[in-house]
């Protein structure tokens, strides 16, 4: 074997296993061995258990009480979300975001009419509905968007091409494109959670790389109590002891997703 030959053979080889590392590197983590740096980033945010800390549900689901929300406490949920996860402040027509502020009848198109009361709840916050039939997972042709077993829709920044199928697939307008290099537009960069590039598509991931640290989402945190979070599957957790306490709704129910996002209203 002459030398050029050996050495393409040996960068395929590595090309290879650069390809093949992400889901190895999370089932090290998941089983307490070590990884490297960079495969236990990836290992954290795909692993459904990546820790002995770990934060664990059969379904993870929110709920949010629209009648607590504030826009000083949905911009403190935006803030803390969008500058842990790198999310660009590009100032353009290009908005990226994964949790925003919106009118009460752009959230429920199915639901809200002319004679609500005069004191129902005039905004809300939007975000990815996590749902138990998402399309967005069926139309992804290189399985960049894939659900966890757990329920979490994750989004693997490598493998996405840019076509934009789940963003057509996904009624709720809650994923966004990067049209540009995002990474000049992030005022402070996180260095524990991924940049993404021109290209690629981003959302909410429920905080995964924060569960499986033992924590709950950012956005949860500094709610002041206006959402919960916990395990739909568990009759004593937060969000099934809200959902019992009020009425609640989903957004645009009559579509089939079955969105794990709830609405007290």
């Amino acid at each position: 074997m002459n030398t050029t030959r050996r050495c393409f053979l040996k960068l395929a080889s590595i090309a290879a296993l650069g390809w093949g590392g992400v889901r190895p590197a999370a089932q090290v983590l998941a089983s307490g061995g070590a990884a490297p740096s960079e495969g236990l980033l990836f290992a954290s945010r795909h692993a459904v258990h990546a820790g002995p800390h770990a934060l664990t549900a059969k379904r993870w689901a929110m709920v949010i009480d629209t009648r607590a929300l504030t826009s000083e406490i949905i911009k403190d949920m935006v803030e803390v979300c969008h500058r842990i996860h790198n999310v660009p402040d590009i100032p353009t027509k290009q908005n990226i975001k994964w949790i925003w502020e919106t009118h009460f009848e752009n959230l429920f198109l199915d639901d809200v009419h002319e004679h609500l009361p005069a004191d129902h709840p005039q905004i809300g916050v939007a975000l990815c509905n996590h749902c138990d039939n998402p399309p967005c997972v069926r139309v992804c042709p290189t399985k960049a968007t894939f659900q966890r077993e757990d329920g979490i829709v994750m989004m693997d920044f490598h493998r996405c091409i840019g076509c934009r199928y789940c963003m057509a697939g996904c009624p709720y307008g809650s994923r966004s494109f990067n049209f540009m290099d995002p990474r000049p537009y992030i005022a402070k960069i996180t260095p524990e959670f991924p940049t993404r590039t021109k290209g690629v598509v981003e959302k909410c991931e429920f905080c995964a790389e924060r569960l499986a640290e033992g924590k709950l989402p950012a956005c949860v945190e500094v709610s002041r109590g206006a959402v919960v979070f916990g395990d739909l599957a568990d009759p004593e957790s937060p969000v099934r002891k809200a959902l019992a306490s009020r009425y609640s709704i989903r957004r645009s129910p009559t579509l089939g997703t079955q969105p794990c996002v709830y609405y007290l209203v």
